[in-house]
């Protein structure tokens, strides 16, 4: 199991520690739902090392990107980032994930799911006809999420860029707590504002920056926050899991996520979606919360009132801010209008509950 840099101050700080995608990663550290308030309600911060980040560059970088990302990253230029997600030849999803523009047309970072590091980079080196320059610098690169809406107002000492008013999916690189080349985004995966701080491992700079948030944080309520409250965080969003609510076998269209889907360029499995688009899809990626009690959990069955099969759920769980229990999963498109009831089969039971739109509220 590999470390971060950080997982000794996980464990001194008595979190609860468990496997994550070939990571020992803190689970709570707390409490899941007084972590996930924190965040809610003030600010938290995430070791998220585990993720993965290539730079693609060179006169041909963007045209690889182009090939096989399916959002338009030509409209990127420095400073900028983008979601978008890479496709397999049969329209599914290989992995969904940001590209920062450091250099317009010339220098590009692509931040992949930790579980998909190795595969990600394969599927795009299979593409890199054109030899763009490739460097997989996930071993050596530290990110931290600092989420919530006090976040950035707590860090602002912490730099001479401003980060007070970065706009959403932005960034800006610089010194930050006294290390040069920190590369600073208003990203995150928790809908609570914030950013995400990207810097080299080495020495013991992973060590300064976290004290240094820390020192001060500490004072004004900010906590570290495990994985748990991650989860349930990004799921009252709405925000898709990879390996729960996307996969090689779910399409952008099918998972909601036609709006990063640009039809203006060439991309893999291009004419599959199209085609999709066209004829409409068979299933949809829907929210829903529970009417009856009960918690829906990952793989439960979805059916109608007559117990036919709709679909299944692919996250679940009891919504901390919301206090209702809530879940995404896929259902035939006939049955993913919002308000339409359908049943979670909950071991031998049927229990109600209604599409609604996302975010959840």
């Amino acid at each position: 199991m590999k470390n971060t840099p950080f997982t000794q101050k996980h464990i001194a700080l008595g979190a609860k520690m468990a496997p994550f995608a070939g990571y020992n990663m803190p689970i709570s550290y707390t409490g899941i739902n007084d972590e996930h308030a924190a965040v809610r309600k003030n600010a938290g911060v995430f070791d998220v090392s585990h993720m993965g980040e290539f730079i693609v560059k060179g006169e041909n970088a963007l045209d690889l990107i182009q090939r096989v990302t399916t959002n338009d990253a030509s409209k990127l230029t420095a400073g900028k980032a983008q979601y978008s997600c890479l496709t397999n030849d049969d329209g599914g999803i290989v992995d969904d994930l940001i590209i920062y523009c450091i250099e317009e047309n010339k220098v590009y970072m692509i931040v992949v799911n930790a579980s998909n590091i190795e595969k990600d980079w394969n599927w795009i080196s299979k593409h890199n006809s054109k030899k763009a320059e490739m460097h997989n610098i996930s071993d050596k690169t530290c990110l931290l999420a600092i989420q919530g809406p006090n976040a950035a107002k707590i860090l602002q000492p912490l730099t001479d860029l401003d980060i007070l008013n970065l706009k959403y999916y932005t960034f800006v690189k610089g010194k930050f707590a006294g290390i040069d080349n920190v590369l600073i985004s208003a990203t995150g995966y928790t809908g609570a504002g914030g950013v995400e701080i990207y810097f080299e491992d080495k020495g013991d700079d992973a060590a300064k920056i976290w004290d240094k948030i820390f020192e001060t944080g500490t004072p004004q309520g900010l906590k570290p926050i495990g994985l748990g409250a991650r989860d349930t965080l990004r799921l009252e969003m709405g925000y898709c899991l990879y390996g729960n609510d996307i996969d090689d076998n779910t399409s952008p269209l099918e998972a909601g996520l036609g709006w990063i889907t640009k039809f203006t360029k060439d991309f893999t499995a291009k004419s599959i979606l199209e085609k999709q688009k066209a004829e409409g899809i068979q299933k949809k990626l829907v929210g829903f919360e529970m009417i009856d009690k009960g918690i829906p959990r990952h793989g439960y069955e979805i059916k109608d009132f007559s117990g036919m099969d709709l679909g299944v759920v692919t996250s679940g769980t009891q919504s901390p801010s919301l206090g209702k229990a809530i879940g995404l999963g896929y259902v035939r498109t006939a049955f993913a209008v919002p308000d339409t009831e359908i049943f979670i089969k909950v071991r031998d039971k049927l229990l109600l509950a209604k599409v609604v739109k996302l975010p959840f509220n």
